[in-house]
């Protein structure tokens, strides 16, 4: 889900989308996740997101 939010945003937008700090400040993948697994509230927001633009 992250990497394709990832491949057709980009971190600059994603930043822009949802405002969470791994997506402006070094972002990567691994970190994200870590984050996005600890997070529920910023999962939901990514996972909203990922609703509203793939389905």
């Amino acid at each position: 889900m992250l990497t394709q939010l990832e491949e057709r945003y980009g971190w600059d937008e994603l930043a822009d989308r949802i405002r969470i700090r791994c997506f402006a400040n070094n972002p990567s993948l691994k970190s994200c996740l870590n984050f996005l697994r600890k997070t529920p509230w910023a999962r939901n927001k990514v996972e909203i997101l990922y609703k509203e633009t793939f389905c």
